[in-house]
């Protein structure tokens, strides 16, 4: 939407950018409350409560008037929306074994492309017919409907074997779960400038229409589907989370900084590139995810997911901002090249894990 949201709000490219991390900004305050809560009520109660409310609030971002209180309900959305994070994280360390884990948490990390692809085919048409009132609304009741089915079949279990020594000092003071934090935070940054701005340089820096970026958009999605899964399956037979999102990290790095290069390329060479780079990206989550619940244990996985989710979303809450700000200051090559470095820079963090 985010070409309906420079029109219609007269948005800058920054500006655009703040609402497009506006969820993130709200999720920091949340994510580590929503990990303790869920350590002491259950994943049920959090995910369906805090799912409930995003709906709300993105169907009175619907009515919004002006780029400020957007951009304060999207924070709100953002906010309790985040209950999913620790909750789903939990449920699936609850459910499966270590053997298993990388897989689950790969096709539980498939929910964020699955809507990326379904949002990319459904909003343009909606917000072509409605605007993005429209849009927001869709997205609402989206929330609605998935707190819904949580609370249908979303069950507590037995806990299975974590298969990692827990921390005695918990997750906040444990040095394991703080590093892949800070790796795993730098890794995210093409993930949030290369596919969530994806659409918005195709169509304003190389002429493409707003429907054809958006498809773009969606098989960026679909890919990082399957890359999801993959990963999660390798990490499993490799019996190795960093391994492989180390490897991840070193891919996406060289991928991003070849968009860098290829930026006014023919589209026939720019859009592969541009698509690879945002479906490798968006590809290691399950990896951080597993490592970070395996290392706390069961009992302590929800604060576990929740403080790194934390560490993850303050620098993912500004990257897509200072990332527009830089472009409009520089160029496209330049925001591209640089945040290269990112991913570059969290495989080398990572690397005090494997030791």
């Amino acid at each position: 939407m985010a070409p309906a949201l420079r029109r219609t709000y007269g948005l800058t490219l920054g500006e655009t950018g703040v609402l497009i991390s506006a969820t993130l900004v709200g999720s920091v305050a949340s994510l580590i409350p929503w990990g303790l809560a869920t350590d002491r009520v259950g994943e049920r109660i959090v995910l369906v409560s805090g799912l409930a409310g995003c709906g709300v609030f993105l169907l009175a971002a619907a009515r919004a008037h002006g780029f400020w209180q957007l951009a304060l309900l999207l924070a709100a959305a953002g906010a309790l929306g985040a209950s999913v994070q620790s909750a789903s994280g939990r449920a699936v360390m609850h459910w499966f074994a270590p053997s298993e884990r990388g897989v689950a948490l790969g096709i539980r990390q498939t929910a964020i492309p699955i809507s990326g692809f379904l949002a990319a085919i459904a909003l343009p048409p909606i917000v072509r017919a409605g605007g993005v009132s429209w849009g927001f609304a869709a997205l609402g009741i989206a929330c609605l409907a998935g707190g819904a089915v949580g609370g249908i079949v979303l069950r507590e279990a037995e806990p299975a074997e974590s298969g990692a020594p827990v921390a005695a000092s918990g997750p906040l003071r444990d040095r394991r779960i703080w590093t892949l934090s800070v790796g795993s935070a730098l890794i995210l940054a093409p993930q949030l400038c290369v596919a969530g701005f994806a659409v918005l340089f195709l169509h304003e820096a190389r002429g493409v229409p707003a429907s054809a970026a958006a498809a773009a958009l969606a098989v960026m999605q679909l890919l990082a589907i399957g890359g999801r899964i993959g990963a999660g399956r390798w990490s499993d037979l490799r019996r190795s989370r960093i391994g492989p999102l180390r490897t991840i990290a070193l891919a996406a790095a060289v991928l991003v900084g070849l968009v860098g290069v290829l930026v006014a390329a023919p589209l026939a060479v720019l859009v592969p590139v541009l698509v690879a780079a945002g479906a490798v990206s968006m590809s290691w989550n399950s990896l951080s995810f597993a490592a970070a619940v395996e290392l706390a244990g069961y009992g302590r996985s929800g604060s576990a997911i929740g403080l790194q989710q934390t560490v993850l979303n303050v620098p993912g809450a500004a990257y897509p901002g200072l990332f527009g700000a830089f472009v409009a200051a520089t160029t496209w090559r330049a925001g591209f090249v640089v945040v290269a470095f990112f991913p570059l820079a969290g495989w080398r963090v990572l690397r005090a894990l494997t030791r």
